[in-house]
């Protein structure tokens, strides 16, 4: 039917970087066990099963926590090597000090240098084959965009903002932008056979806001297609796929039709192991918190001048209000002309407190909450009660986040930034909802991982 075109999708390229890092880092190892003086890791070994267990393991972890698989950072040269480095550091440092599923510390230690550069070499080289090859147009998927003039923009920096897609022709009643890398087909004169022939056709994403534009003729086109195999979706399928936050066209009045509760809402062995969870990790941090006290006192006293703690009202689950702790980051009397949300570079906020900030570390009091059920650790952020009266006005169904408890992380905290208005606030919920719409274990699990990163990248506000 077309040109065959082959390509990567996103799943397929972080198990390429996956897959390609644990053979890479194996055959290294193995040409210096065989090829050179050396005897730390050794192959022949009866434990050599365990051992390459371990470190595919600690290298799988620590790779996830400093985004060595986040296809941003894999596309990017400088922040490729600083990711491997970080994680090739800790994962040797993790294997060494756990030596009975690991080797035995060798006596002349300058193998651990070895040891750690072929890791650091051999995984470089994978990734420096993977942006010269993988990343290349060559393997982006081709995607022919029929959309409604009015949403063309939107969709087009939403589908194309994902690096393993490349929109390379646009059937519309009405020209975009020019654009000499895309090609532009009018409604009328479209041929989608003869366009996914000619382009390599991987994929068509229809907009599915407004189909009217759609002619009779186009649409038998589709159908057409469809028989013969061809991928086609909706846009809004592909955002919420490809983007995992909710597509904005589905706010609407029609929304109850396609949002439904994750199954775990009503799962009440996750519900429980959720609270356990909830109640070991407040208990550590609560200790971490007593143990930061007298460190976090003095630099409030030298730099914040004022009181330690702060209490606000925030709005919980179901919209019962509860009274959230966190250290003072904020001036004293910061909000004496009323509530406002905070702002990039915000002069209220103290020197001390930025770091409180950056480092998240101004939010440890809050696992009193968690203990006392007010929040969980996953979740979405709650917020000030003027912000929700506020928020619900303007943004519908933004009082759909209190079906669940709010959370000392989120969804929406790791995939975007800081909220600075009301528009900040509106592309969070997108995240917010998609959250509750697919929570489970594994989903609390990537927010666990992403908000360690965030802490330690210093990407706190």
């Amino acid at each position: 039917m077309h040109a065959e075109k082959f390509y990567f999708n996103i799943s397929e390229r972080r198990l390429y970087l996956r897959v390609l890092d644990i053979g890479f880092m194996l055959l290294g190892l193995y040409v210096l066990n065989n090829f050179f003086k050396f005897d730390y890791f050794n192959f022949s070994s009866p434990s050599c099963n365990l051992w390459i267990s371990t470190l595919i393991i600690y290298l799988l972890v620590f790779g996830e926590i400093f985004e060595m698989y986040d296809l941003k950072v894999a596309s990017d040269k400088y922040l490729t090597l600083r990711s491997t480095v970080i994680t090739v550091f800790f994962a040797t440092l993790f294997y060494v000090f756990t030596p009975v599923i690991s080797p035995i510390l060798p006596t002349n230690r300058l193998q651990l240098a070895y040891f750690s550069l072929t890791l650091l070499f051999s995984i470089l080289l994978n990734r420096l084959f993977y942006i010269q090859l993988i990343f290349s147009p060559r393997f982006l998927k081709n995607i022919l965009l029929v959309a409604d003039s009015s949403q063309l923009a939107g969709l087009v920096t939403a589908i194309q903002n994902k690096s393993a897609n490349r929109i390379v022709a646009v059937v519309s009643d009405a020209a975009m932008a020019d654009d000499d890398k895309i090609s532009f087909i009018a409604v009328s004169d479209a041929n989608l056979e003869e366009i996914v022939k000619e382009e390599g056709i991987n994929e068509i994403v229809i907009s599915s806001n407004n189909l009217q534009f759609i002619t009779p003729e186009l649409n038998n086109q589709l159908i057409l297609l469809f028989e013969k195999g061809m991928a086609i979706r909706s846009a809004d399928n592909f955002i919420e796929d490809e983007t995992h936050r909710i597509s904005e066209t589905k706010l609407t009045t029609d929304f109850y039709n396609y949002f439904t509760f994750s199954k775990s809402h009503q799962n009440n062995l996750y519900l429980a192991f959720r609270r356990v969870l909830d109640i070991l990790f407040s208990l550590i941090g609560i200790l971490i918190f007593i143990l930061l006290i007298p460190f976090i006192f003095v630099g409030n006293l030298i730099a914040n001048k004022g009181s330690l703690l702060y209490t606000q009202k925030r709005v919980g689950k179901k919209g019962k209000k509860f009274k959230i702790i966190k250290f003072r980051t904020m001036v004293e009397n910061a909000e004496e002309n009323g509530a406002e949300w905070a702002k990039k570079n915000d002069s209220r906020v103290t020197a001390f407190g930025r770091i409180l900030r950056k480092s998240r570390m101004d939010e440890i009091p809050q696992f009193i909450n968690v203990l006392k059920g007010d929040m969980s650790l996953i979740g979405p952020r709650p917020e000030r009660p003027e912000f929700v009266r506020m928020l619900a006005k303007e943004l519908p169904f933004y009082t759909i986040r209190h079906v669940v408890k709010p959370g000392l992380s989120g969804w929406a905290q790791v995939m975007y930034p800081y909220a600075h208005s009301v528009d900040d606030q509106h592309k969070k919920l997108m995240y917010d909802l998609y959250y509750i719409k697919e929570r489970n274990l594994l989903m609390d699990l990537k927010i666990v991982i992403k908000t360690i990163s965030t802490i330690l990248f210093f990407r706190g506000t």
